[in-house]
């Protein structure tokens, strides 16, 4: 772990309670609601953002693919991560959009992955059937299984589309009006239990090679190993400092970003599978300090609020960090989210040593 705290900001809508955000005149639907959020995050120090996504029935549901990708001509460091859901797409539409927004944004694009087990969003699609779910709305325990395991196969198809371009495949040779270099695109040939994907991609190398694969993984075995096995950097909710030891000693070498619910000076009851700060800045920079130094690489903050919390967030935690030295004054020099989380650059696997 880096002396430095990462930040990261979880935007939903207007919000992460319930009751929706502070400004009746909140438009979740209009683009200048996310780029104003968004570009209020990088100017106030915040590392990277992360946008929600679902396919079940809900209000006011953008494409969070579609959001990050209207912000990024927008911005120029802040790293953006938005959902997908593994369950109902398909890795090689995924892959191409995550590298198109990796192009777009000079070397900024994440993607978190996310499983779904309601059978009511199935029936959107209708190409699979999930059981319905029991009274205690916990899914079967063999069809969460099944579901992760689709999932680790998409993270290996998406890195193999990935590096299905070499770096240099693209000569555009206006003289002999050759644009690639066939010798250097390689089908991927995967087959697993769940997609059976040739490639290669129609989309060059991402900036970053790969870009950084995320996901959330709350106090359970499977979500764990798929953080061990897949992820780049993943979200947990621990609820204190031995809670985020623990998860980050099962979690392996990914980036751990520990979630929390801010609510600044709010006594409203706000339930959430992460931990909720209702107290004040000077307060949460006391918790991310416990935190980071029980190993947490950074914060993910999800504002209950929008935009109030988050300007709270800028204006008054970010602050109060850079005084204890936590987070820097300045912007590193760090262009790309791999930079960020001090990620170094993945060689492509199917690209020949230098020399050989």
């Amino acid at each position: 772990m880096g002396t430095e705290l990462r930040l990261a900001v979880a935007l939903d809508g207007t919000g992460w309670h319930p009751d929706g955000g502070d400004s009746p005149d909140a438009a979740p639907l209009s683009a200048r609601h996310w780029t104003d959020l968004v570009l209020a995050a990088e100017r106030g120090g915040i590392d990277l953002v992360t946008f929600e996504d679902t396919l079940g029935h809900r209000p006011n549901q953008l494409d969070a693919v579609l959001v990050a990708a209207r912000v990024a001509p927008l911005t120029s460091r802040v790293g953006l991560i938005p959902t997908a859901i593994t369950t109902h797409t398909e890795p090689f539409h995924l892959s191409k959009a995550i590298a198109t927004l990796d192009h777009v944004s000079l070397g900024r694009a994440g993607v978190r992955l996310r499983v779904d087990a309601d059978p009511a969003t199935a029936r959107h699609f209708g190409r699979r059937d999930l059981p319905p779910l029991p009274a205690s709305g916990r899914p079967d325990d063999a069809v969460v299984a099944d579901l992760f395991a689709e999932a680790r196969d998409y993270a290996e198809v998406l890195r193999r589309l990935w590096d299905s371009w070499e770096d240099d495949a693209e000569i555009r040779d206006v003289a002999t009006g050759r644009f690639v270099d066939r010798d250097k695109l390689h089908h991927v040939d995967f087959r697993g239990g769940h997609f059976a994907v040739k490639g290669p991609s129609i989309t060059p190398r991402p900036p970053q090679g790969n870009p950084p694969i995320a996901v959330l993984a709350h106090d359970e075995e499977r979500p764990h190993r798929l953080a061990r096995e897949s992820a780049d950097l993943v979200f947990t909710t621990p609820r204190d400092a031995a809670d985020v030891r623990r998860t980050g000693a099962e979690v392996g070498g990914a980036r751990h970003f520990a979630d929390v619910v801010v609510a600044f000076h709010d006594d409203r009851e706000l339930t959430s599978d992460a931990h909720v700060h209702t107290g004040g800045p000077a307060e949460l920079a006391d918790l991310a300090q416990e935190w980071h130094e029980a190993g947490a690489f950074g914060l993910r903050l999800r504002p209950a609020r929008l935009p109030r919390d988050l300007a709270a967030i800028t204006g008054e935690l970010v602050p109060e960090l850079r005084r204890r030295g936590l987070v820097p004054a300045e912007p590193g020099p760090a262009t790309t989210l791999r930079g960020l989380l001090d990620l170094p650059r993945p060689a492509n696997r199917y690209a020949a040593p230098r020399g050989a």
